[in-house]
């Protein structure tokens, strides 16, 4: 149940239309939880429906106006439960490893092609990760949402460092089994 608390943050850290929060999953919240525009705004009525935000009064006349939204103190109190709830880590769920595991008893064919693709996906994405923690991150941003945004950022560049070893890693042991096939 994380998409609901997900948009509920995002409203706490700015009220905003159904639009607006689709860009902002497109451009922050997306790098670790991605949802579409129908999901958002599905999920919006939801928790209108709940009691957990209401559109805010427009100062324009409201036909074909987009609606804002914010968050209800019961929104809030909600975020703030599920954010102090214990939760147990979740097992990854990777395709390309369980593709991996299939190779063993089918063949390789194809897959060395994709990890050198999926390579240079992780090596873009490390290095946007990279460029927003230079440019967002520098000296003198020590508040404590400045400081936990980080942290965030630092996970992705973490995972993002991760991939790009082992599958750096797992190009040079397919070079390894071509050598040993051929021998």
């Amino acid at each position: 149940m994380s998409l609901p608390h997900a948009i509920l943050t995002a409203l706490l850290e700015k009220p905003s239309s159904g639009l607006e929060l689709t860009r902002r999953f497109d451009r922050s919240i997306g790098y670790f939880w991605s949802a579409t525009h129908q999901q958002i705004y599905r999920e919006l009525g939801k928790l209108e429906a709940e009691g957990y935000i209401r559109a805010l009064p427009s100062q324009q006349p409201t036909r074909g106006q987009k609606k804002s939204y914010g968050v209800l103190p019961a929104g809030r109190a909600e975020l703030a439960r599920w954010t102090a709830a214990s939760q147990d880590p979740k097992p990854p769920r990777d395709t390309l490893l369980l593709r991996l595991r299939a190779a063993a008893v089918v063949g390789t064919e194809g897959i060395e092609a994709d990890l050198r693709r999926h390579l240079v996906l992780h090596q873009r994405q490390l290095a946007e990760y990279e460029e927003i923690e230079q440019r967002d991150f520098g000296p003198g941003r020590g508040t404590a949402q400045d400081r936990l945004q980080h942290l965030i950022l630092r996970a992705g560049i973490d995972l993002e460092t991760f991939w790009t070893r082992w599958l750096t890693h797992a190009l040079e042991e397919f070079e390894g089994l071509s050598t040993a096939e051929g021998s």
